[in-house]
């Protein structure tokens, strides 16, 4: 792909600390990563999602241009 045919994506991701790991995950292409930091973790996810769709391409990507909210959900049972 050259430079003139990429455009910019935006996907949805969440970031959760393990242990010593941060542990990121791309919801739309049920992508993992992880690293040591946050910044890692967010390095790492952005180069799997490229690596992603350098292997499989973009045109069976469903992309929502809806805003995405992350909320904790507390719940007593």
């Amino acid at each position: 792909m050259s430079n003139k045919e990429k455009k910019t994506y935006t996907f949805s991701g969440v970031f959760i600390k393990e242990g010593d790991w941060y542990v990121a995950k791309c919801f739309e292409l049920d992508v993992v990563s992880q690293g040591r930091t946050m910044e890692e973790a967010f390095k790492n996810i952005q180069e799997a999602i490229m690596l992603y769709i350098d292997s499989f391409g973009t045109e069976d990507i469903s992309m929502s241009e809806n805003p995405v909210f992350l909320a904790p959900i507390e719940v007593f049972a």
